[in-house]
């Protein structure tokens, strides 16, 4: 799509140009958000120090069939409210495809890391490189492709206006 088109599009969504006031209270709750991100992402670093050196490298699992249907629903529940939301041209559909891919990401991971050692790998690893990570790439494409034809200001105005 070009320019024009992208101009057009925000002509006949007929949206206000954000008011100073707006664009200092997202500036505000970004910050506050990578704040808190940085925080969790320092914080988990000592924690997973502590899993490598302390889990075992076996466990038996209880409730393993409810565990794995439950999380397969869970994606099913995902894919399906992607598929409702993008067929009324709701902009949820952006969150709903974003965590859709999270968890078809963390299928694939799953699916393969526990598999190894096992017959089952070399399937689990087909599964995942030829359906679910391209997949889940997919639809990390269209919200990308989604999000920048929404009209923001960018970092110069922005901060021009919050000033």
């Amino acid at each position: 799509m070009n320019d024009a088109s992208k101009a057009d599009i925000h002509q006949v969504t007929d949206v206000p140009p954000p008011t100073p006031e707006t664009l200092e209270r997202v500036r505000r709750h970004r910050r506050h958000t990578l704040e808190l991100l940085t925080v969790c992402a320092v914080g988990l670093v000592p924690w997973t120090v502590l899993l490598a050196v302390t889990l075992p490298s076996g466990y038996e699992v209880h409730q393993w069939r409810t565990t794995w249907v439950g999380f397969d629903v869970l994606l099913v529940l995902a894919m399906a409210a992607t598929a409702l939301l993008g067929w009324r041209r709701h902009r949820g559909v952006i969150v709903a495809a974003i965590f859709s891919a999270a968890l078809l990401i963390c299928d694939a991971w799953f699916d393969v890391s526990l598999a190894f050692g096992t017959s089952d790998v070399w399937s689990a690893a087909a599964l995942a490189v030829f359906a679910e990570l391209p997949l889940a790439g997919y639809l990390i494409h269209r919200v990308l492709a989604m999000i920048s034809l929404a009209r923001w200001p960018n970092a110069e105005a922005a901060t021009r206006l919050t000033e």
